[in-house]
């Protein structure tokens, strides 16, 4: 008989076993199931390391080429910006990631680079003003000066001064213009061809321009566009003189139009590309916002300078025809609003504006009242033959005026002589003859108040010489 503590000792031993059994089996099951793992880890990792690089190597892409060609473009925008260099990140989670990163920093850089540029123009508004305000002020004692002293050398280099000041000046308001500044002048209306003649005085080649005004007489600017009107040509005509062979001239021709007027420049350069030609337009037009950055180094502020004009005045330039000289056509055009009247008789245009090639509408002519004896062509016989012209008295009867001598035109058939056009040098060789008699006339006339008695024995002296001088 098997006793209690043997069964158990033996059921112990068999429990013992067992579990054994199952641990030894789940071990090796573990084993296997770790085996397995490090076999799918290892292919994992397999896949993973190529994978890893390929986002390597794309993330370097995007830093070292999509990103700075992003930056790029923001100033030339025909920059093209590369793709993903990893074809099957087009269009994946990764893909439209990197792409959004892409965004963000194109973004980032456009308003930085619009905060810095801002704070430039800031700067060089407030630098431009202080140089303005400088200039005019060297203007005007140039000015005074002029009136002051009547020596010719003196006035012609007080004239030299002034030119050279007014080329500082147009410089300065220019770029005032470009970083937003007002035009910096308010005039009162003008002829128009005045507001041309003066854009045309503040450039250093003012000699090659020549004007031909098509307007009718008294055509004029609104008080508001007469800078803003000479302003842009002076820099249309700046851009043809630098842009021409210096034997060549620049043709301004102003002209009316259906809306109002036009100013077309005409040069004889070297015309431009298609693309200089496209971004000239964009600028004109003003409706992009002007950056000093895109204006080049050193900036060229011109065409800038014009786009702003042109969207604060309403004004339109078109730079998009060649010339028929070969160059370029630029086309000021300004719409009725801003134009207006002057009466040309109460206030004419200045004496160096060129005329106007318009005729003005002669007025009616009376009929001259009929006689009741001979004809009209028996007086004019009669007229022939002995030189009088019979006119008829307040009675009806006729009366002889002077004999004209044979050959002299009347003073209704004189033909008028044509105006030549001034010169700005010509206009102050003028001025300092004009001093110089005054002066002379001055020294004289205090000469003569010296001594009246002297004077008494001088004329009677050379009175026959004087009467024979004044024949001459």
């Amino acid at each position: 008989m098997i006793e209690l503590p043997d069964l158990v000792a033996g059921a112990l031993a068999a429990g013992t076993l067992s579990a054994l059994a199952l641990l030894g089996a789940g071990l090796l099951s573990s084993r296997r199931q770790r085996a397995l793992q490090r076999e799918e880890i290892t292919a994992l990792r397999d896949r993973l390391d190529p994978a890893q690089a390929e986002l390597a190597a794309e993330v370097e892409h995007l830093a070292g080429r999509r990103i700075p060609a992003a930056a790029r473009q923001l100033t030339h925008p025909r920059v093209a910006v590369p793709g993903p260099a990893q074809p099957q990140f087009i269009g994946s989670p990764i893909g439209i990631a990197l792409e959004s990163v892409l965004t963000s920093v194109r973004s980032e850089l456009g308003a930085q680079r619009t905060r810095v540029d801002a704070a430039a123009q800031a700067g060089m508004r407030g630098a431009t003003r202080e140089i303005q305000a400088a200039l005019y002020r060297l203007q005007d004692a140039l000015r005074s000066l002029q009136q002051r002293y009547d020596e010719p050398e003196l006035a012609q280099t007080l004239f030299m001064l002034d030119h050279e000041n007014e080329q500082s000046l147009r410089r300065a308001q220019v770029a005032a213009v470009v970083c937003g500044a007002w035009v910096g002048l308010a005039r009162e209306e003008s002829h128009l061809v005045e507001a041309v003649t003066g854009g045309q005085a503040r450039l250093a080649g003012y000699h090659r321009v020549r004007v031909n005004n098509h307007l009718e007489a008294g055509t004029a600017l609104v008080s508001h566009a007469v800078e803003p009107v000479a302003v842009i040509v002076a820099e249309l005509l700046d851009n043809a003189l630098r842009h021409s062979a210096s034997d060549t001239d620049v043709v301004v021709n102003l002209e009316h139009v259906h809306h109002g007027a036009c100013v077309t420049v005409d040069d004889a350069g070297l015309g431009m590309t298609q693309d200089e030609r496209d971004h000239a337009r964009r600028m004109v037009a003003g409706s992009d916002p002007i950056l000093l950055t895109d204006l080049g180094d050193p900036p060229r502020m011109g065409f800038a300078a014009i786009g702003r004009l042109t969207r604060q005045f309403d004004l339109g330039v078109d730079v998009s025809s060649p010339s028929p000289y070969g160059g370029v056509r630029a086309v000021l055009r300004i719409d009725s609003h801003l134009l207006s009247r002057i009466d040309p008789e109460q206030r004419p245009p200045a004496a160096g504006a060129p005329r106007s090639t318009r005729r003005a509408p002669e007025p009616a002519r009376t009929p001259a009242p009929t006689h009741s004896y001979g004809s009209e062509s028996e007086e004019r016989a009669v007229a022939d033959a002995s030189g009088h012209q019979p006119v008829p008295d307040a009675g009806g009867l006729p009366r002889r005026r002077r004999r004209t001598p044979v050959g002299a035109p009347t003073p209704q058939t004189a033909p008028e002589a044509p105006q030549p056009e001034r010169r700005p040098e010509q206009a102050a060789a003028a001025l300092g003859a004009l001093q110089s008699g005054t002066a002379a006339a001055r020294a004289a006339s205090e000469g003569a108040g010296a001594s009246v008695a002297d004077e008494t024995a001088a004329h009677d002296r050379h009175e026959t010489d004087y009467e024979g001088g004044a024949a001459r």
